[in-house]
């Protein structure tokens, strides 16, 4: 008899990420994600904590490899605004890409967890605010550099905000990115984000 394979962690915890991905949190149970990974409950807790903890844990390794993640490494003389396009462009192809058409993890999380798991949905709702500080943020660092002038740079920066959440969902039922984009880019060019010189 062959020996049994060696139990690893970091692939347990991307495998239950796409499994809370794929089904919710409520339908991802400890009993079902024990049978998935293939161990008991009693080996669960032993490695993960609470399911709580668990996702917390998920959260932390998907906020590592969503799209807009490419935001938090523009540097000061970066093109800001340039580089806020390519990443919803990018959202748009990565999105289309996905063959179970899922949109993003932390908005469907966000959504069901809203006014049933407060400690859950604080956790995403943390990652949305540091989002939309990031937006404020390089925004600002945008109009520094001439890039553009804004009249409110708050509500700009919550329009963007809005608009990243809305082609997550939106991209659950058009899987092309290419009238995806062209409404992201229609949406970022009334805000002034958008400059006919990228050429996306």
């Amino acid at each position: 008899m062959g020996r049994a394979k060696a139990f690893d962690r970091d692939e347990a915890v991307r495998t239950v990420m796409n499994e809370i991905w794929r089904n919710g949190y409520d339908a991802s149970s400890v009993k079902a994600l024990s049978e998935k990974l293939g161990i008991t409950r009693s080996s669960f807790y032993n490695s993960f904590g609470t399911r709580e903890d668990l996702f917390k844990e998920v959260m932390g390794l998907y906020s590592t490899e969503t799209p807009d993640r490419t935001l938090n490494n523009i540097k000061e003389d970066g093109e800001v605004l340039r580089e806020i396009c390519l990443m919803f462009k990018a959202v748009c192809e990565v999105r289309a890409r996905d063959p179970e058409h899922r949109g993003c993890l932390a908005i469907n999380s966000l959504s069901e967890l809203t006014g049933r798991h407060d400690e859950l949905s604080s956790v995403v709702s943390d990652m949305v605010q540091f989002s939309l500080d990031r937006f404020e943020r390089l925004l600002l660092q945008a109009e520094k550099r001439g890039e553009l002038v804004l009249e409110d740079r708050a509500a700009t920066a919550l329009a963007l905000q809005n608009l990243l959440i809305g082609t997550n969902m939106t991209s659950k039922v058009i899987h092309d990115s290419q009238p995806l984009w062209q409404a992201v880019r229609l949406t970022l060019e009334g805000l002034g984000v958008y400059k006919a010189s990228f050429d996306l």
